[in-house]
């Protein structure tokens, strides 16, 4: 099971996984009402290296990426269900829009981003990853499932 820590907290837990070998992977997003999928992507990302960190929104960004009555289930929450996934070794929330700045404090090997991106050097945080050295990797399924959808569907039931 994995656990939800605090940006310091990861700094600190990785850096000795790092110094015995370890590769890191970083996947991030919003994951707000889990689905399928969320979990494929999760588990591609998995198999890019010995360790995923799942990076997630905080709410305050959620809410004004995705608008209002987002996030339906809050950051705790949403962190919490993401560490009970096997994939899952590390999540931490993070504020602001973009993980750029976490990715370049945390530096895992992989940046693993959805496949609806196309090519890695159109992943928004590219240029960070690889200024310190590190890859981008479009990993998971066809987007072929969406919050946004999955809460269509819900309003729409009778």
């Amino acid at each position: 099971m994995g656990e939800v820590v605090s940006e310091a907290t990861l700094a600190e837990r990785l850096a000795p996984l790092r110094a015995a070998g370890r590769r890191i992977a970083l996947a991030n997003g919003h994951f707000d009402l889990l689905h399928v999928g969320h979990l494929r992507y999760l588990q591609a990302a998995r198999r890019e290296a010995d360790l995923l960190v799942v990076a997630i929104n905080d709410d305050d960004s959620v809410a004004r990426l995705k608008g209002a009555g987002r996030p339906i289930v809050p950051a705790a929450e949403r962190a919490e269900l993401l560490a009970g996934l096997v994939a899952v070794d590390f999540v931490v929330v993070f504020s602001g829009d973009s993980p750029a700045a976490l990715l370049d404090r945390v530096r895992p090997d992989v940046h693993c981003k959805g496949s609806d991106y196309g090519s890695p050097e159109r992943v928004p945080e590219y240029a960070v990853v690889r200024a310190y050295g590190g890859r981008t990797a479009l990993v998971g399924d066809p987007k072929d499932h969406a919050t946004s959808d999955l809460i269509a569907r819900v309003l729409a039931l009778p």
